[in-house]
């Protein structure tokens, strides 16, 4: 959930921040431009200039915060090891399946051998739901690794 508000949540405020009017604001953008006299140095909030070149400096300073250290880049890179590694599990489930299929293949048609094509035909079945969980879950794992 962290990861996926941490992603969004950028891509959300430069589409809310790149209009002329912004009819939101959030409350990190505390630290925006104010026009400063010489004589008066703190102003009160109303008198805030909110031009599009202020809103843009506020929503670069905005998105400086938000970047990562390296310590944390570390840790996500692991987890997305760890989480593509634990779905690549499936593929060895798949393998076994295969094997089982073609086992029972080969031990009905040893029992029956008339009824070579429609066992065949239960064997390729079977085997193509076996393969297709299998890629399934190495799809999910390379999903993991390069898609977040």
């Amino acid at each position: 959930m962290y990861s996926c508000w941490k992603y969004a949540s950028p891509a959300a405020r430069s589409v809310a921040l790149s209009t002329r009017f912004t009819p939101i604001r959030s409350l990190s953008s505390a630290t925006v431009h104010r026009s400063v006299n010489q004589e008066q140095t703190a102003q009160p909030v109303s008198s805030v200039s909110w031009t599009p070149a202020s809103i843009q400096t506020a929503l670069q300073m905005q998105l400086r915060q938000f970047q990562t250290g390296s310590a944390r880049f570390d840790i996500d890179q692991a987890a997305k090891y760890i989480g593509a590694g634990a779905a690549t599990v499936g593929v060895a489930g798949s393998g076994a399946g295969i094997g089982s299929v073609f086992g029972s293949l080969v031990i009905g048609y040893a029992r029956n051998p008339s009824l070579k094509q429609q066992l065949f035909s239960y064997a390729i079945l079977g085997f193509a739901l076996s393969e297709a969980m299998g890629l399934f879950c190495l799809m999910m794992a390379f999903l993991i690794l390069f898609a977040f």
